[in-house]
């Protein structure tokens, strides 16, 4: 029999582990894994596009390096005419830059086909010439071999570009050259992306480099220019980005590598650095904003106007920011750039080192992220509420995405936040979604089963907490408040024609009266015609509850004030006769027992006890001494020095044998702090305790320099003194005796 209960009970709690929403939620996190591995092309975009905000957010700050740009501008084309340029005025170019201490020279621009404008090719496309002029022309040197002689006096890197099919290579077929490039580890070839050709230059120019590279750069499906190749595949072999070449010339020439394990290419030697790559031999360019810093103006560097220091020991790419000629690309940063200055921040980013790194194992990383978090919300979220399940959620997801920027900002490596949130949100969705359809499910059938016996607002809280559907109650602190209004038989008689009229004065009444109630935690216990019993600490703990009952009761007192200003206004020209509410309270802290209190079949959460008592007697105290509030000594004790409260007597309510000693509520804590409160309270005390020495004189004395004091007070203290007066006035007449206690017996409640 043990070993079956044992068995029922383990798969008891497998069953309560693997609940639908679970399941559901297992399937729904396994389905997403599976579809980031197949990576499509929407969270590829996603998360390029979260990427891109971290540029944005904090984009490469520019510090100058030796790597300019001879910007073919819209002023150098106006100032020497249109694209293309004949070539002896690009050799004139390279001789300039040459001359004025240029490293070496890169050009975006591949020179594909005979020059034009070249002698040999007028003399070819007109044919009407006279035949000694043709002949002349046939003999002078082609334009290509004026430029071919420049390039070979100064370090030239011809720029090449790729084709996605041999079609576009045109008439331009020569062999693709093998480049000294090592290849260390595994063989990168099958990692690189192939392209079937080249479109090169023109053999002369092709022979006459220092380098080739190739300036083809492509874009990510939604047209940002983010990577940048910087090794390509034709064939069998393998050929540098002009960056790559152009940094790799400018620095002696020397040979470079590529370095791959089975998983792909993961760097490529540069000019003696190593720089990352992903596995296809790509880099992530950290950009730093457009700047026209970094250029100067073909135009002027021809003329002789150009500022040269920007040349001298510069290596410098030569390319065009000219509109017309199109070659501007969207960038991570939001704006466009020329193609030549993204190759220009690429050689930036090696010089510096501040390429950015998409590791290898990222995508593990962000697969093993999402995994635990999604686990963390399917088993977590069912057994928690909306708002802490929300909490919890929230910070997680802030956490990851908090170490994500900070990855990048510290050591720019690119980790995806994108994909584990989109888990989170995702599961928390279905989580709470389930967690709001079994609430509701449970709510409904609370109201089905109890609606007919229990009360709307008892439903309610059963409905939010099912626990709490248990008789009894615990001993707790409260401080309790009872509030009524003086002479409401009057105010109501004067509506005995208008009954709709005094309920909707009631309804303004009691919502002035509840407010406080609630904006400071307490808890309305009832609503007894005009009066209202409140307390603080129950159901929700409070630690400052006495305070926060005395604050109540001044706001329900400036509230009415309030309140019968408005009336008065608003029956100014009516022929209703305009009674003022004044209202009376309350207050006492001690021990009370709180909780459902009831039959069987109906109950309410209800305070009761002593302290429940004192505090209603207190509130029938308030009308005979003339305060509007009177404050237990249990209350006075937590709250006399902050707010403003003096003794007012020590009295044997009706129905208890112990004396208790009671406190007037006057003011908040700056008004404790006025003068005239102070002396006022002084001299109160001081009349008490001649009063209770039995001293008559010194007492009426004391009482009388009370009277000019509360002149100033913000309500009436006529009542209190006269009952003050009375007293001592009929104890000098009839002395107590020695016996007396100083204890005075109220006879009504």
């Amino acid at each position: 029999m043990g070993d079956k209960k044992s068995g029922n009970s383990f798969l008891g709690r497998v069953r309560a582990a693997f609940t639908p929403t679970r399941l559901i939620g297992l399937v729904l996190l396994a389905a997403l894994l599976v579809l980031r591995v197949e990576d499509p092309l929407f969270l590829q975009t996603l998360r390029h596009q979260g990427f891109d905000f971290y540029q944005r957010m904090k984009p490469r700050e520019y510090v100058k390096q030796p790597i300019t740009i001879i910007d073919l501008d819209e002023e150098s084309l106006r100032k020497y005419g249109q694209w293309p340029w004949p070539r002896t005025r690009i050799a004139d170019l390279i001789d300039k830059l040459r001359e004025n201490g240029a490293v070496a020279t890169g050009f975006d621009i591949v020179f594909s086909e005979a020059d034009r404008l070249s002698p040999d090719q007028i003399a070819k496309d007109n044919p009407d010439l006279e035949e000694s002029i043709r002949a002349e022309l046939q003999t002078l040197p082609t334009n290509d071999s004026v430029m071919a002689a420049a390039m070979k006096k100064h370090p030239v890197i011809v720029g090449q570009t790729s084709v996605r099919s041999q079609s576009d290579v045109g008439e331009n077929t020569q062999e693709i050259e093998e480049y000294g490039i090592t290849k260390i580890g595994e063989d990168p070839l099958p990692f690189i992306t192939p392209f079937p050709n080249l479109v090169r230059n023109m053999p002369s120019l092709e022979a006459s480099a220092s380098g080739h590279g190739v300036f083809s750069v492509t874009p990510d499906p939604d047209g940002i220019y983010r990577r940048v190749p910087l090794i390509m595949r034709f064939g069998d072999k393998i050929r540098l980005a002009l960056s790559a070449e152009t940094l790799r010339i400018a620095t002696g020439g020397f040979g470079s590598a590529t370095k791959a394990n089975e998983a792909g290419l993961y760097g490529v030697v540069v000019a003696g650095n190593l720089v990352p790559t992903d596995r296809r031999g790509m880099v992530w360019p950290y950009f730093s904003k457009s700047l026209r810093s970094r250029y100067v103006s073909a135009g002027a560097a021809l003329d002789g106007t150009a500022d040269y220091s920007k040349i001298a020991g510069h290596i410098l790419l030569v390319g065009t920011s000219a509109v017309g000629l199109e070659d501007t690309r969207a960038t991570p940063l939001g704006v466009q750039m020329p193609g030549v200055e993204i190759h220009a921040q690429v050689i930036e980013n090696i010089l510096t080192g501040q390429m950015l790194v998409r590791p290898p194992l990222a995508t593990p990383i962000e697969l093993a992220i999402a995994l635990v978090a999604g686990l963390l919300i399917i088993i977590i979220v069912p057994k928690l509420g909306a708002i802490w399940s929300f909490v919890t959620a929230a910070g997680g997801m802030g956490i990851f995405v908090a170490g994500s920027v900070w990855m990048f900002v510290q050591h720019r490596t690119l980790i995806d936040p994108i994909f584990p949130i989109l888990v989170a949100i995702t599961l928390f969705i279905l989580a709470a979604t389930a967690n709001y359809i079994r609430e509701e499910r449970q709510k409904r059938q609370i109201r089905g089963a109890f609606g007919q016996y229990l009360s709307p607002a008892l439903v309610d809280q059963l409905s939010d907490d099912p626990d709490l559907l248990v008789l009894g109650g615990e001993t707790r602190k409260l401080s309790v408040l009872f509030t009524d209004v003086r002479g409401f038989t009057t105010i109501s008689e004067s509506y005995r024609e208008d009954p709709q009229g005094l309920t909707r004065l009631m309804n303004k009444f009691l919502t002035v009266m509840s407010q406080p109630i609630l904006d400071l935690n307490g808890t309305i216990d009832k609503y007894m015609g005009d009066a209202v019993m409140a307390f603080w600490n129950a159901p929700v703990d409070d630690k400052d509850h006495a305070y926060n009952a005395c604050m109540a009761g001044l706001e329900m007192i400036e509230n009415v004030r309030q309140l019968n200003e408005t009336r008065a206004a608003e029956l100014k020209d009516s022929d209703e006769t305009y009674h003022a509410i004044n209202i009376g309270a309350g207050i006492n802290t001690g021990d009370c027992v709180v909780g459902n209190m009831g039959s069987d079949t109906r109950f309410d959460y209800t305070a009761l006890g002593d302290t429940v008592n004192l505090a209603s007697r207190l509130e029938g105290q308030s009308k005979p001494y003339g305060l509007p509030i009177i404050i237990g000594e249990g209350t006075a004790d937590v709250v006399s020095d902050r707010l403003a409260t003096f003794e007012v007597d020590l009295i044997r309510v009706k129905g208890k044998n112990e004396p208790a000693r009671i406190f007037a509520l006057a003011g908040d804590e700056a008004y404790a702090q006025t003068d005239e409160f102070k002396a006022m309270r002084a001299m109160n005390a001081t009349m008490i305790a001649a009063y209770r020495n039995q001293d008559w004189q010194s007492a009426f004395e004391a009482m009388e320099l009370l009277e000019g004091v509360v002149e100033k007070f913000r309500f009436d203290f006529s009542e209190y003194l006269f009952i003050y007066e009375t007293r001592i006035a009929e104890f000098r007449a009839n002395p107590p005796g020695s016996a007396w206690d100083g204890v005075y017996t109220a006879t009504s409640k």
